[in-house]
């Protein structure tokens, strides 16, 4: 735990990469397997489910410090991270710990399914053991909050260098499902690179934002232009005649799309295609939210099944014949999966990519205005010659996204934020005009310069009517511009709709809370 805390603390106190990449390949080095395993799994973001309560640990992190309830949630309020305020407030009592992060871990884990009376112990003692800088990060990883400046990219990068392999293989390695082990660890940085394993899918590549003027890209016959869909992006797999879907997130969905496995199951053996899946129906994609009707069942029912039938839609072909062939160019892939999925019976849950018929920029231009109405997001731009790659590379593959839905509405309620906010009124919920009353729209946190923040957290301070626990309500005075991909009915929303991916673009000081949208006018925008 100490070689782990004084890594956490390197990376935290530099913004500099190749000092991250140094720090990271350092302790790689020097760490015992098994709880570099462990580190990997953490500072790539995958972290154990939350074994212990909130409320808890405040109660029993408050009795440890002797202090009242109503202090220790003052304290909460002021710092606005629970691991930190934890951190803080108990005594130091403990010395660098010398035993290994495993170790740790495992009593971590050991806290599933044991008795509050136990869980209790075995958090006060392990309080007791860690000086301060441990102490945080153990705090950390209980609550299911442990994030640090170091990116899956910066790993993988370090991975690299430790042990001579390529990114592309360290990545690959990384993907599905592993259990942090000492052997999991040995086999991550082994220089044999034959150990795909049956299951696991490649690493996804990403696209870039496209910022400037298409025609900027150059000829537009190098350039592929797909339509960029609102779905789970997910790699088909069938190799050894097993059939598995993967999602972008690592997930596999086994079960969850029943239709598209079948189809799987139709495939020649080591075949491996991306895709974005889908529900569809009637030669269009329906709202995302019906989609998520899907995601968070394990089992779909006949009625799910009817109601919100699933396409993929294949973009790329990534292994054919069991050889890997990310690196043929786009158009050579793009061929082969338009025979691949020709050839397929699928009953019209595999289908291909359209591109979009254009000639000349201008129709792109205009192709992109025309994609909300197909229910697109936008436009992707890729470049024919390009291979598959690993990650978020900037030059080969762009998405050029219509321009958002937008909105104007009332601060009313904020809650404080956490990490570097911390302290900070930065969470806020808006409202719009149903008759003379505001009723909630949506939540939104980014969007905002670090000195409108702090502009708006004094007003918030001046001007809270009522205190519920953390949240503020807030005199209705404030109104924001908010950005948003799209729309949906929702019964759970007081205003009946529930807003895709809200962000504040500006802070209306030139608009009275008077002249924020109402109700109607939200409503018009279920019709776009």
């Amino acid at each position: 735990m100490k070689r782990f805390a004084r890594l956490f603390t390197a990376i935290d106190e530099t913004n500099a990469t190749n000092e991250k990449v140094a720090a990271l390949v350092s302790y790689f080095r020097t760490a015992p397997p098994e709880d570099a395993a462990w580190a990997v799994h953490f500072l790539i973001g995958r972290r154990p489910k939350r074994l212990v309560g909130s409320r808890k640990l405040a109660a029993w992190a408050s009795g440890e410090a002797e202090l009242p309830a109503w202090l220790f949630e003052e304290s909460y309020q002021a710092v606005g991270d629970l691991a930190e305020t934890i951190t803080l407030i108990l005594p130091d009592t403990g010395a660098p710990s010398e035993l290994p992060l495993s170790q740790w871990v495992n009593r971590l884990l050991q806290l599933r399914g044991e008795d509050e009376d136990v869980q209790r112990e075995v958090m006060v003692r392990s309080w007791r053991e860690l000086d301060r800088r441990e102490r945080f990060v153990w705090n950390k990883l209980i609550t299911g909050e442990f994030r640090v400046g170091a990116s899956q990219r910066l790993v993988i990068r370090a991975l690299a260098e430790l042990s001579g392999v390529d990114e592309g293989v360290i990545a690959h390695r990384l993907m599905g499902s592993w259990e942090p082990s000492a052997e999991f660890f040995q086999r991550l940085v082994a220089p044999d690179t034959r150990d795909a394993d049956v299951s696991r899918p490649y690493p996804f590549f990403l696209a870039y934002q496209l910022e400037d003027s298409p025609a900027e890209l150059g000829d537009l016959e190098a350039w592929l232009v797909e339509w960029k869909w609102d779905g789970i992006r997910a790699q088909l797999i069938r190799r050894a005649g097993r059939t598995f879907l993967w999602s972008r997130g690592e997930e596999l969905l086994a079960g969850r799309f029943p239709e598209i496995e079948a189809v799987g199951a139709l495939l020649p053996e080591g075949t491996v295609i991306d895709g974005e899946l889908l529900p569809w129906t009637e030669d269009r994609p329906l709202a995302f939210a019906q989609l998520q009707r899907r995601i968070g069942r394990k089992n779909v029912g006949q009625k799910v099944l009817d109601e919100v039938p699933a396409v993929l839609v294949a973009y790329d072909l990534l292994e054919e014949h069991a050889l890997d062939i990310r690196a043929l160019p786009l158009s050579e892939r793009r061929q082969r999966l338009t025979t691949l999925v020709a050839s397929v019976p699928s009953s019209g849950r595999l289908l291909l990519s359209p591109v979009v018929p254009v000639t000349r920029w201008e129709e792109v231009v205009q192709a992109r205005r025309s994609a909300r109405e197909r229910g697109a997001e936008g436009l992707m731009l890729k470049r024919l010659s390009s291979a598959y790659g690993v990650g978020r590379r900037r030059g080969d593959w762009w998405k050029w996204k219509v321009d958002p839905l937008t909105v104007d509405a009332v601060l009313i309620y904020a809650q404080a934020g956490s990490g570097r906010r911390a302290g900070l009124f930065t969470d806020y919920t808006f409202g719009i005009w149903d008759g003379d009353q505001l009723v909630p729209l949506a939540k939104a946190y980014s969007g905002l310069t670090d000195e409108e923040i702090r502009k708006v957290d004094q007003f918030i301070r001046r001007n809270t009517l009522e205190k519920f626990g953390p949240v503020r309500t807030v005199k209705p005075e404030l109104v924001f511009e908010l950005h948003f991909e799209g729309i949906q009915p929702s019964t759970r929303h007081k205003s009946g709709v529930a807003l895709r991916f809200p962000r504040m673009a500006r802070w209306r000081t030139d608009k009275k809370p008077e002249e924020a949208d109402t109700i109607e006018r939200v409503r018009e925008l279920l019709k776009t």
